[in-house]
């Protein structure tokens, strides 16, 4: 009976384990780091989700962060359009198509979440993921890759 009973609750909570697969949540901080350097994205996602949350406390116009995709490639465009885009803008060109998916810009405490279009990243393909405010990129970033 026991055995039935933990087969029985090991399906119902591997449903969820599941779904979360799909979704992550990665910090940064007022010392500018993120605490995730990379990110694998399962193949069995048809979107993906990244939550970007703020643990330090510094309002968004000291020390305020977003969380951007790009080709690597793109990266250093991306970043140097977005300082010219201004605060007004969280420090992305506006209609920029290079920018994959995007968190808005956040101060201390706060959070906001970006989805990825799995089907439109590709297998071999070099992604970057960083924040746009000026400065930030050179310590916070990471690479993404499509996994199996």
């Amino acid at each position: 009976m026991r055995s039935l009973i933990a087969v029985a609750l090991l399906g119902l909570f591997s449903s969820p384990l599941l779904a979360a697969e799909c979704a992550l949540t990665i910090e940064g901080n007022d010392s500018m780091q993120f605490n995730l350097k990379t990110i694998t994205v399962p193949k069995t996602c048809k979107s993906f989700a990244v939550t970007l949350k703020h643990t330090g406390k510094l309002p968004v116009t000291a020390m305020g962060h977003n969380w951007v995709l790009s080709t690597a490639a793109d990266e250093a465009g991306v970043v140097a359009d977005g300082m010219k885009a201004g605060a007004t803008n969280g420090y992305e060109k506006p209609g920029d198509t290079r920018i994959i998916a995007r968190t808005k810009l956040i101060g201390g405490g706060e959070s906001d979440t970006a989805k990825i279009d799995v089907a439109k990243l590709k297998a071999g393909e070099s992604y970057a993921y960083y924040c746009t405010f000026p400065g930030h990129a050179a310590l916070m970033k990471g690479t993404l890759s499509l996994g199996n």
